[in-house]
């Protein structure tokens, strides 16, 4: 690995301040001052910036239970970031895989893989999210067969013009409903009830492809296994 990234892998420096600490001569490996930034750094190598040692933080899988009122956004707002809730050094290099709205509660992963990241949300993969939705109105009878056949065929959505991919609907009680995705439009649960007619009035999700999020209680949050991580 190149020293200069190995910098910016361990600590919050950019590319452009790591190279300038090694001008400075700030930095050194096995205790010799290196100022070329393409060095390249072995897995045994000790290497300090002002002194003291750096550890490559590694890749991160994480598993959140989000609360209501928790953005899944890198900048701050007027809410909390779903980041904010975890304890890890380097938080903002993890990223949302995907997102769920701020009144959306449920299963949210994140890392700084991205290549994992896309493995988990590409449609092409089909890993599909399960969602547990309360609606303001019940739907049985015709109306669900109705419904089950529109979300399975695909739904266009208001402002869009390619249906929505093949989705799964089932109802666990009159007013609550299991739907399986396989993508992740904008608001797209919200939109595809409001399309036939309903309204979500609560929305959480319970999982993500074979990860659930079992006792994990809301604002908990645990780093997956190395089984889990390739589970995808």
């Amino acid at each position: 690995m190149r020293l200069d990234r190995f910098i910016c892998e361990s600590t919050e420096l950019t590319r452009s301040l790591a190279k300038k600490a090694m001008h400075r001569g700030e930095v050194c490996v096995d205790g010799e001052v290196i100022k070329n930034p393409a060095t390249q750094v072995s897995e045994g190598s000790r290497v300090t910036l002002q002194g003291e040692p750096l550890v490559l933080v590694g890749l991160r899988y994480v598993m959140l239970h989000k609360p209501a009122g928790v953005e899944c956004t890198a900048r701050r707002t007027l809410y909390p970031r779903a980041i904010d809730l975890i304890d890890l050094p380097m938080l903002e290099r993890l990223q949302t895989v995907g997102r769920l709205d701020v009144d959306t509660t449920g299963l949210v992963l994140l890392t700084d893989d991205g290549q994992w990241s896309h493995r988990v949300t590409s449609p092409k993969r089909r890993c599909g999210k399960v969602y547990r939705v309360t609606l303001d109105e019940p739907l049985e009878g015709s109306r669900l067969d109705d419904a089950v056949r529109a979300f399975a065929e695909g739904i266009v959505l208001e402002g869009e013009e390619k249906p929505t991919r093949p989705a799964e609907l089932s109802m666990r009680e009159p007013r609550v409903a299991e739907l399986v995705l396989y993508e992740g439009k904008y608001h797209q649960v919200k939109r595809m009830f409001a399309a036939i007619g309903n309204h979500v009035v609560a929305l959480h999700r319970e999982s993500v492809g074979p990860l659930a999020l079992g006792e994990l209680a809301e604002g908990e949050w645990r780093e997956l296994s190395a089984e889990e991580v390739a589970a995808f």
